[in-house]
């Protein structure tokens, strides 16, 4: 039974820091986080060594929902380049919801600044999952140089989603027709 009350009490205190940390920021305060989560600090601290923990675990969390939401379907027909286009379409799709703040790992490694910090460890993983998403698929699509197509699509991915997700810009049409003249510089099929 405690384990059930221990697992329980580690996914409320990480899914409320994962709703917090992208609502509000990194900065987010441990009283905060343990009340939203109705957990106390004692309770956390005999889950997680420290708050940096629980934000490189809510980070890690985060992974799987928000690289099947971006990446391609293996299973899905169409061309590289479509596939390129359709992780731009989903995020101008996401960008229009109210609750949208932007990619969950830039806004992460922006604010912390610190390389080695835990939770900037996961977000530069999770960044780097998305770049060699566009490097492959750019691979496939017969890109003249792989690498450098997927920066500039990185460079396209998150300066939209930090443009969008401080409400400076709406992202309807523009990412798709800012990309599409990158892919057929790049030679993408």
């Amino acid at each position: 039974m405690a384990t059930t009350d221990k697992a329980s009490t580690r996914d409320r205190l990480l899914d409320a820091a994962a709703d917090l940390v992208y609502r509000e920021g990194v900065s987010v305060g441990i009283e905060a986080l343990c009340r939203s989560a109705g957990v106390s600090k004692r309770s956390m601290y005999q889950l997680f060594d420290s708050k940096d923990d629980v934000l490189a675990a809510s980070l890690e969390r985060r992974i799987p929902q928000y690289e099947k939401q971006l990446a391609p379907d293996p299973e899905t027909a169409g061309t590289p380049r479509e596939r390129i286009l359709g992780i731009f379409e989903r995020m101008e799709a996401a960008s229009v919801r109210p609750e949208y703040r932007g990619c969950p790992f830039l806004a992460a490694l922006v604010e912390l600044k610190d390389p080695e910090h835990p939770a900037s460890v996961v977000a530069g993983g999770a960044k780097g999952r998305m770049k060699e998403v566009f490097r492959a698929q750019a691979e496939l699509g017969g890109a003249r140089d792989p690498e450098l197509l997927a920066r500039q699509l990185m460079l396209v991915f998150d300066g939209a989603s930090a443009r969008a997700g401080a409400g400076i810009e709406t992202l309807e049409g523009l990412t798709t027709s800012t990309v599409a003249p990158l892919l057929d510089a790049g030679g993408v099929k």
